[in-house]
């Protein structure tokens, strides 16, 4: 027997779908940025505005000591699913909450 899903947890997004994602960002600049000091109110503030309003986000890393933990924790300050890594660029996916304004379509 398999354990029913819960309601509230966010499915999670496809190899196919963040391919898709990271096909979208790839001529989208930065459009939050980490600096020396980390993960700070103010970037966990910026990125949680910008992904409700573009769902689709790059955030580049200045110089971080473990890249992937830092994306990972900007993944999940933002409460996003992360598509890709790039260099020191994540690539952050967020889909809108009224799924009648979502901007970005993903394949099945």
């Amino acid at each position: 027997m398999s354990k029913p899903r819960a309601a509230s947890a966010p499915t999670a997004l496809t190899s196919r779908q963040r391919k898709h994602l990271r096909a979208l960002a790839q001529r989208r600049e930065p459009a939050v940025w980490v600096g020396d000091e980390g993960i700070s109110e103010g970037v966990r503030a910026a990125l949680d505005e910008v992904l409700g309003r573009h769902e689709l986000v790059k955030v580049r890393m200045r110089t971080p000591s473990d890249k992937h933990a830092m994306a990972a924790e900007l993944a999940v300050c933002g409460r996003a699913e992360l598509c890709g890594l790039i260099g020191h660029t994540a690539i952050l996916y967020r889909a809108n909450p009224e799924a009648g304004e979502r901007r970005i379509k993903l394949p099945a």
